[in-house]
């Protein structure tokens, strides 16, 4: 396969310069100061695993003509001491050799996947200058156990959320089967409203319908203020303590069968969201189970089958993309056809998702218990409150007003991604697994797709999960668990 330079396909808006963009001097937005602070610094982590080395000459080109396009990479966060120096967007002059990295690796190494996984975890105790724009790239052209090379891309978080990012991502892949085409994301699609019935029933179902989202939010917003003031997680060994947000992370992942979660899905009559929340209670109550069964024997206590606490809380700030909902249309398609056209920006909210932890006798309880969970939390306006209730405090009384709950256990969020094979500026993409360091949380899951693979990424404090490639293998267990169960009892068609 050759290497060569992305192609632009053609836009109206392609021929716009920087110097037209409304983002130039302008002053950074609620949520992008949300995380500028002490425990909410946050930056994602992009590890891309390629099936070829990386040629960085012909990367760095390829940046002039699509991140440096994207007004968000070409700008340096200035203080405006005209405006009680609060942060604002200046153009800047970009030297990609202060972003783009190519380290040697050591011939000698022992073992090039813990090489990858030990460089990312030391760029997480580390931050990157605001004196440049707030991103880097690093090209590890070093052959792992599932890639020839691979690339860490690093963004602070104030440049964009993770749904914008792999839309800036995506504007720069081509497919592999048709190097000219853009790939497809599997954006879902709003349902149409039924209009077959219009009379009182249908009314009154619509009715009910509105009162229950709206009942729902008020439960919803009471348990945030409840959860604020006082509810906090069990203290469970996955329950991190305050400052967590400023500890290194060790960042590993999995890669899970994206046809066995479908079929899974498919038997449940679920989403994939559903079945992966699902798997994700049933690999940490295996965890957790463990490691109180440990606790117990330290202390010369009977081990059983069952060590579980009564009662656990564990909750996850899981987040939800809000541009379906808050933003006005966008035809995404268009959009990622020039790396310029794609709208970055952290245009995200988040609900408090209680995970249920237990040792279950019917393994798909799990994906009936998150199945029930997820479709109450889609009946409730709470992501979009809490999205505009932290741009009130941050607008009003200051970021540090306005940060993110320290209460719950973890952070939970996938991304959709490619649905075809695609190439990266002419370099066949492996995989994709975006995570974040920084969060006030010890733990997070993060979960995207890529063709017929499902990628978990975990990242921990070492200090508090040490075992993060444990947890890897009860997700991958829990799933095959799961997924046996489903054909056992003849819930595939």
């Amino acid at each position: 396969m050759s290497i060569h330079a992305i192609k632009p396909i053609k836009t109206k808006k392609n021929a716009e310069s920087f110097s037209s963009s409304s983002e130039e001097d302008q002053p950074l937005s609620p949520m992008a100061r949300l995380f500028h602070e002490s425990d909410s610094n946050v930056y994602i982590i992009v590890i891309i695993g390629f099936e070829t080395r990386l040629n960085p000459e012909v990367i760095k080109a390829n940046l002039v003509h699509t991140f440096l396009k994207q007004p968000r990479f070409s700008c340096v966060q200035v203080a405006d001491e005209k405006n009680g120096g609060e942060l604002k967007w200046v153009r800047a002059e970009v030297d990609l050799d202060n972003h783009v990295k190519v380290p040697t690796p050591d011939p000698n190494m022992e073992s090039a996947d813990l090489y990858v996984e030990d460089y990312v975890s030391n760029l997480s105790k580390t931050r990157i200058s605001m004196s440049i724009p707030m991103w880097d790239l690093h090209l590890l052209n070093v052959k792992t156990s599932d890639a020839e090379a691979v690339g860490v891309l690093r963004v602070h978080h104030s440049l964009g959320d993770g749904s914008s990012l792999m839309q800036l991502f995506m504007s720069c892949t081509r497919k592999l089967s048709d190097p000219e085409s853009l790939p497809s994301l599997p954006f879902s699609k709003k349902k149409k409203p039924d209009s077959s019935g219009v009379g009182f029933l249908q009314y009154f179902i619509n009715l009910f319908s509105v009162f229950l989202i709206y009942w729902n939010t008020l439960v919803d917003v009471v348990m945030f203020f409840i959860t604020t003031f006082f509810l906090d997680d069990t203290k469970t060994p996955l329950k991190g303590p305050l400052g967590v947000a400023s500890t290194p992370r060790r960042i590993v992942h999995r890669t899970l069968s994206l046809e066995d979660i479908k079929l899974v899905k498919n038997a449940m009559n679920a989403t994939i969201n559903d079945v992966m929340v699902g798997i994700t209670e049933a690999a940490l109550s295996r965890n957790l189970n463990r490691k109180y069964g440990q606790i117990k024997k330290d202390a010369g206590e009977a081990v059983g089958n069952n060590n579980l606490p009564k009662n656990i809380r564990l909750r996850a700030t899981h987040f939800v993309n809000l541009r379906p909902y808050l933003a006005a249309k966008e035809d995404i398609s268009e959009m990622i056809k020039s790396s310029s056209s794609v709208k970055l920006g952290n245009m995200i909210g988040y609900v408090l998702f209680p995970f249920t932890i237990g040792l279950r006798e019917d393994a798909l309880d799990y994906i009936r218990s998150a199945k029930a969970t997820g479709k109450r939390k889609k009946a409730t306006l709470e992501a979009i409150y809490t999205y505009l209730m932290a741009k009130f405090f941050i607008k009003y009384f200051g970021a540090k007003w306005a940060s993110f709950p320290t209460q719950t256990t973890l952070w939970f969020s996938n991304v959709p991604g490619p649905q075809e094979e695609v190439t990266c500026f002419g370099h066949q993409v492996a995989y994709v697994a975006p995570t974040c360091y920084g969060q006030p949380n010890a733990l997070m899951i993060h979960a995207v797709s890529y063709v017929n693979k499902m990628k978990i990424i975990i990242s921990v404090d070492e200090g508090v999960v040490p075992d993060p490639h444990q947890i890897c293998d009860d997700l991958e267990e829990s799933l095959k668990m799961i997924k046996n169960i489903v054909i056992q009892k003849g819930l595939v068609d």
